[in-house]
Parts: structure tokens; sequence; C-alpha cells
């Protein structure tokens, strides 16, 4: 069957890579326009446009899927439409171009977390299992029938670019499977059930760690927004980001916000237990560990900033 893949980040690598090396042939991939990444804001390829150079594949590179970008897909004359984050909206005509229309790879058990950042959200949230749909794309957003999914315990500690990882590895699997449903027309789609609950794309506010929440929320929190948009916290008038944190198995007395280290870690009160910080990134510096951070300060506590 003739595929036309359209995806953007690390995330989607794995699904391309898998539908390169399958019996189905990939005509074309779609992608967004290179990025400028880095302090020297050098203009990068995408991730998915890297690959596809790698597996020789022609690549259309587009920000919009606007009229030029739909002639380009549909001159490629392709029997399936496959999409996994790539960053952007399919609508008609496009979506009906392909024989089979578009079918999307989304992390998530669909219903829940439709939307751009549905792992983020799930761990956000506090769940404890999440997992990956494929589903026919519809106008409504994440909203068309679901081929097939597959469900991933979320172990603590995990954060979402852990999760991320992960599910774009099975994910691709079942991709594959799907696509291989839909060519030998054994495929068979079911209604999402249940009551929809939305995954809107993170910004740089949602990384602000709410120490008034209990720990649970707290450390969810953190997990939940790295690497990105990242958490972090006002320590002096300066942003301090906090890329690894766990619970506290002794019980200590703190205030929320208060930073203290009594015996050697060093620890944040929350609105329960206090959560002790492992990695951190002060502003200005590299991602150092906590205790070489705190021993740095000589200090013996400080707040967060209100």
């Amino acid at each position: 069957m003739r595929l036309v893949f359209a995806g953007t980040p690390d995330a989607a690598v794995p699904s391309l890579r898998a539908l390169a090396a399958s019996a189905h042939v990939v005509v074309g991939v779609v992608t967004r326009s290179d990025a400028p990444l880095g302090r020297k804001r050098v203009l990068t390829p995408s991730p998915v446009a890297q690959a596809a150079e790698e597996l020789g594949l022609p690549v259309i590179k587009a920000d919009r899927l606007d009229a030029a970008a739909t002639a380009a897909i549909t001159a490629l004359e392709p029997e399936l439409g496959v999409i996994v984050a790539y960053g952007g909206l399919v609508r008609e005509p496009l979506l009906s171009a392909p024989d089979h229309g578009w079918i999307n790879l989304h992390f998530s058990l669909l219903p829940a977390w439709r939307g751009a950042a549905p792992v983020q959200r799930a761990l956000i949230a506090g769940d404890r299992v999440t997992g990956a749909s494929v589903f026919q794309l519809v106008p409504e957003l994440d909203a068309g029938d679901v081929y097939g999914e597959l469900q991933h315990p979320i172990a603590d500690g995990t954060t979402a670019g852990d999760l991320l990882a992960a599910l774009s590895v099975s994910g691709a699997t079942l991709l594959e499977e799907v696509v291989d449903a839909i060519a030998a027309g054994t495929a068979t789609a079911m209604p999402q059930q249940g009551e929809p609950t939305l995954a809107p794309k993170l910004v740089l506010e949602d990384g602000r760690i709410p120490w008034t929440d209990d720990a649970e929320a707290v450390l969810a929190r953190i997990h939940g927004v790295t690497p990105e948009p990242g958490a972090w916290t006002i320590l002096d008038g300066a942003r301090l980001k906090v890329h690894r944190a766990r619970r506290q198995q002794v019980a200590e007395v703190l205030p929320p916000g208060r930073f203290a280290a009594p015996g050697g870690d060093v620890l944040v009160g929350t609105g329960t237990d206090p959560v002790v910080l492992e990695t951190v990134q002060p502003a200005g510096r590299g991602t150092m560990s906590a205790a070489d951070w705190w021993r740095g300060l000589r200090i013996e506590s400080l707040e967060a900033d209100a």
C-alpha cells in the first residue's frame, strides 16, 4: 500500500522507520520546516526530516497543510495517510484524498487526553496507566473511531520524556499492525467510549511548581513537564529548574516552598510531606546535583518566591 507519512519530533521517528521497513511503500514524508535550535539559533531539520533523508524518502516541508501542501501530497497518490505528532491539522480536501483517509497514532487511551500534550497531561493528573491509540482521523479533534490500542503502566518517577520515548516504540508496532490490517481489508474501528478529557499544549507557566499542593501533586507536576517546558520555581528573583525529584521517606516538617537540607538531602516543603530534589539547574548554569548546588549556597534554609 502507498503511504504518506506526516510527523515532526523524535517521537514520530520509530513509526516512520517501522513503516519504511514494512511491506508498504512510503511515497512521501511531510514534516514541519527547519527550526532554529540552540543558543546560536541554527536552522535545523526536524528529527523526522533527518530520518527521512537517511531512508532516502522524499520530504515535503510545510508548517501548515495548506493548498500547496495538499497539492504536493495528492500528487503522490497515497492510498493511506499516516500522522504521528506532525503538529498541524489535516482538513478537507486533504483529509479525504487518500483512498483510506488518514490514521493517527496518538499517545493516550482515547477518549482520554485528546490534544497536543496527552503524555504530559496524563502525568500531571496522576494517572497510573496510559497507552497509545490508532484511530481514523476526522474533522473533530482526536475523535475518530479507534482501530487499536495498547496500555502502558506508569512507574513511579517516570517523566514525560521517559514515557513518550517508550510509547513511541511500542506505538510504532501498533501502528504497523493497523496499517497491515487496513491493507488486508481486515481492520475494524470502534467508536470511542467514555467522557473525553483534553490535553492542550503546555506553556512555560505550566512548569511552575505549586509547592502548596500535596507532595504527590508536586511530583506529578515535575514529572509531567520534564523535559518540556521544564519544572521551575523562583528563588531570590531567579529561576531554578528542577529536573529530578522524589518522595521523602522520613517525615520532616517544612512549610510549603521552604528549602532545607537537615540530613544532606535537599528538601522542599509542600502541602503535605516534603520532596527531595535530586538534580537542578540554576539560572545561567548547567544541570547539577541538588546537593552540590545547595552546598554552594552556604545557607541553612531558603524560601521560594510566591
